[in-house]
């Protein structure tokens, strides 16, 4: 079988976000037609920062990155930009179109199907959940039906039933696709490679396989590393003990010894350059606000999205301290909404008792402020303590000093959870509510993440697609919005 022809490719491709930010240095690989491939990398590693650079709206310090001319390409962004939240639907879609498509709305509609969402094309963007806009967001990349498809998390926000219709549709896509995610499960469905972005040495490393045994594969890679250079520092250990007596000798003995230590300087050229796995977070402590008692929180009634149309349901449910409420439903049915609004006070059947304090998490980071610097975004919440504290917090979250400095606005999404989650710990809230907590996280860091919630004091309100978190949380009640 002859092979495919190469249609992208990255020579010698050095890039960074600054003196203090490198991304890639001399990085190499190159892409066939029709290859569906998997980008891994630690979070703020820069996989969305490659894809910008194959798309073209970023350029490379040195080096070059090759994309076959005449092929289309269209990415599927892992969030809703703000600046479309206003735009209806029909606006969204026309928006990525050069001139006038004048069979829009059937194009619209069919490929609505393909990501099983249903809508008036008049309905503003912001209305949507974020299960919604992630297929919207796929959709506005299918509708240009493009030889390479950059997909970045395209699972974010998604219940079971949108992560099968995805799955499903890039089991089947004809063309090429590049996809950046922490789902594992989904990758395995349909990976054929792996571009691993190793973010010590920032080279980009090329596999071909299936997801699970490609992660295996740099696994044991890591580990045969390891191990060549702990021989190796062995051998140096011992040839350097016999230099040293050798040379205290005179003589020829000498000689002898500074044949030696030209070996020592062969065997540590052999050493292969120390490789840090990804890290993982620290293990933390969501500390509970004090002086809680009682009622914390108290469910009457809630809204729910019924066929486009807006219905009130009564519920009774009461939460104290150590209680879990799990939030169920499908994407659109209103979650994300009666969430808002227990953490705004804003509607009637909802009630957060007063003087509580609610650590929440957004599943957009609307709640941070996208211009103020991570240090100004925790010291703003912190509860009691130094700035040694909110530090030593944030080191724990893979922020260091220099990170401190940065504005929210430019971390990546994964690195906008982790300093979220730094928020929690430095808030002591009283009731935590939490949606789609996983989205964007390494899945390091998840098991790390689902052994603090659960220990966590306070009353929390959960809303997750994630059955393997979900499972590590004691969960104390199920409100299903579906069967309500």
């Amino acid at each position: 079988m002859t092979p495919k022809e190469v249609i992208i490719r990255f020579n010698q491709v050095t890039f960074e976000h600054g003196p203090k930010r490198p991304i890639l240095l001399e990085a190499d690989f190159s892409l066939r037609e029709d290859s569906k491939v998997t980008l891994m990398g630690q979070n703020g590693a820069g996989k969305t920062t490659i894809f910008q650079l194959i798309a073209g709206t970023l350029r490379p310090e040195s080096g070059t990155v090759v994309v076959k001319k005449g092929l289309t390409l269209a990415t599927a962004k892992q969030a809703m930009p703000r600046e479309q939240a206003d735009l209806s639907v029909r606006e969204f879609f026309a928006a990525v179109f050069p001139h006038k498509v004048y069979d829009l709305e059937p194009r619209i509609l069919a490929v609505l199907e393909v990501v099983n969402l249903h809508a008036p094309l008049d309905r503003e963007i912001r209305t949507f959940s974020g299960g919604q806009q992630a297929r919207l967001l796929l959709a506005q990349a299918l509708i240009q039906n493009p030889d390479i498809l950059l997909l970045d998390e395209p699972t974010n926000n998604l219940d079971a039933a949108g992560i099968a219709h995805l799955t499903d549709f890039l089991v089947n896509y004809p063309k090429t696709c590049i996809v950046i995610s922490h789902d594992a499960d989904f990758l395995n469905t349909f990976t054929q490679g792996v571009l691993y972005l190793d973010s010590f040495t920032r080279k980009i490393e090329q596999y071909t396989g299936n997801y699970f045994d490609v992660v295996r594969e740099i696994r044991n890679r890591l580990e045969r590393e390891r191990m060549k250079n702990v021989r190796l520092e062995k051998d140096i250990a011992h040839r350097k003990e016999q230099a040293n007596f050798f040379a205290q000798k005179g003589g020829h003995m000498r000689d002898v010894a500074r044949k030696m230590k030209e070996r020592i300087e062969t065997l540590s050229e052999e050493k292969v350059e120390s490789r840090r796995e990804d890290k993982t977070i620290r293990k933390f402590q969501i500390p509970c606000q004090a002086d809680l008692s009682g009622r914390i929180v108290s469910l009457n009634s809630v809204t729910i999205a019924q066929n486009h149309k807006l219905v009130q349901k009564k519920v009774s449910v009461t939460l104290k301290k150590k209680e879990r409420l799990l939030l169920t439903g499908p994407n659109g049915i209103g979650k994300t909404t009666l969430l808002e609004k227990l953490a705004t006070g804003q509607a009637k059947g909802e009630h957060v008792t007063s003087g509580v304090r609610i650590g929440y998490y957004r599943q957009d980071f609307s709640t941070l402020d996208f211009n103020s610097t991570v240090f100004a975004a925790l010291q703003e919440v912190m509860q009691g303590g130094t700035e040694q504290d909110l530090r030593s917090t944030a080191a724990g979250f893979l922020l260091d000093a220099e990170m401190l400095k940065t504005k929210i606005g430019a971390l990546s999404e994964g690195q906008k959870g982790l300093a979220s989650f730094a928020r929690l710990v430095l808030m002591r809230p009283g009731l935590l509510i939490l949606d789609e907590p996983t989205n964007h996280i390494n899945f390091r860091h998840i098991p790390v993440i689902a052994q603090s919630l659960n220990a966590y004091e306070g009353a929390m309100i959960l809303v997750s697609h994630v059955p393997d978190f979900v499972e590590k949380i004691k969960i104390t009640q199920v409100l299903d919005l579906a069967v309500l």
